[in-house]
């Protein structure tokens, strides 16, 4: 794990000469320029979906890597002449065709031999796409997985989990959701980053530490900007006992301490509700007076209920743009994205998972 908006003025007579600002570009068109530098294979476990050959054919389009697509090579074909989208760059793979299968097939048996998990099963589960797909990147064949689009969540997430190691010192997995908005000054740039919003129903103080520094960690990368990080409640520094809020503030706390021993440069406050992490004339009200106080970038909710809720309101009565899930806490990226996902969420989430294998000095070093 690694390492300012202010209220308007009102105008006045005779005020100083009007500066040019440049607009704001949205976080998918900056990290489409880094992987035109920096391109990257990202595989697809669903290659058939008209979605996902979509948001391959601007892959290439765009010059920002080898989309690798999985199933059926025919069907694959039959969608693509449907669309009208030319197949020219992208690899397709048929797994159970594939000169690998027999030698991910072991592999996954010894990763799961201490589950009990038998040759014959090992076989039967790398027929499906989702665990052909994790086993590419788990063996460096791919740089990035981008699953979900025609199956639940739980079928997505169960190859990733089963396969990818987590990152050192990080004991839950979790995942987060991009919010990115065209023109609204919040966040990075209009970027804001939401977590847990699909995999820990109700995280204890310590998974929240976890997914704080986790979800920190992947904003940092992606922005290059100190996260700043709001442990969000339905209070502000309250006197109350009341056990979510007990929790909220203990994760702070840990997320501090750990972020401390990690040498991670990092802004945590909580509890916070989350008017006081996004509006600064909010935050001085309610005495928020850290860095994070109408600036956060980074929003931690106390249960999957509330970040769920959240982010598909925003989604729906705001238009942003939402990309993910993006899981954290992984060594290796991938993302599990919503069977209602457009072509533009699919892109959107694989730039993501792309940028996240790009090596950070190579990532901000040549900005």
């Amino acid at each position: 794990m690694p390492a300012s908006l202010n209220p308007p003025q009102a105008l006045t007579p005779l005020a100083a000469p009007l500066t040019f600002t440049a607009p704001v570009m949205p976080l998918i068109s900056k990290l489409t320029e880094k992987l035109q530098r920096h391109p990257k294979r990202i595989v697809f476990a669903e290659g058939a979906d008209p979605r996902v050959l979509q948001a391959a054919r601007q892959w290439v389009t765009r010059r920002m890597g080898v989309p690798i697509l999985l199933g059926d090579r025919a069907a694959i074909k039959e969608a693509a002449a449907k669309l009208d989208v030319n197949l020219q760059g992208i690899r397709i793979i048929e797994p159970e065709r594939s000169e690998d299968f027999d030698a991910f097939v072991i592999q996954l048996e010894q990763i799961r031999r201490i589950k009990g998990l038998k040759l014959a099963e090992a076989a039967a589960a790398m027929k499906d796409n989702g665990y052909f797909a994790t086993m590419m990147v788990a063996t460096g064949q791919a740089d990035g997985i981008v699953s979900g689009a025609t199956h639940t969540a739980s079928s997505a997430l169960r190859p990733i989990f089963q396969i990818i190691p987590r990152l050192p010192g990080v004991l839950h997995a979790s995942s987060l959701m991009v919010l990115d908005f065209d023109e609204k000054k919040v966040g990075s740039d209009g970027s804001l980053f939401l977590t847990d919003c699909g995999v820990i129903p109700d995280p204890t103080a310590e998974q929240l530490c976890d997914i704080a520094l986790s979800t920190a960690s992947i904003a940092r990368h992606l922005t290059n900007e100190v996260p700043r990080v709001a442990m969000l409640s339905y209070s502000t520094k309250s006197l109350s006992n009341q056990p979510t809020l007990v929790k909220v503030r203990h994760a702070t706390e840990l997320a501090r301490a750990r972020a401390k021993s990690l040498h991670f440069e990092i802004e945590i406050e909580g509890e916070i509700q989350v008017d006081a992490a996004l509006d600064l004339a909010v935050a001085k009200i309610k005495g928020v007076q850290s860095a994070v106080g109408g600036r956060a970038n980074v929003l931690v909710f106390p249960d999957l209920n509330s970040g769920n809720i959240a982010f598909k309101l925003v989604q729906l009565l705001a238009g942003a743009n939402t990309f993910g899930q993006i899981l954290t806490g992984l060594s290796k990226p991938a993302a599990e994205i919503s069977r209602g996902a457009s072509a533009h969420d699919v892109f959107g989430a694989a730039a993501i998972v792309g940028v996240q294998a790009i090596d950070r000095r190579l990532l901000h070093g040549d900005a």
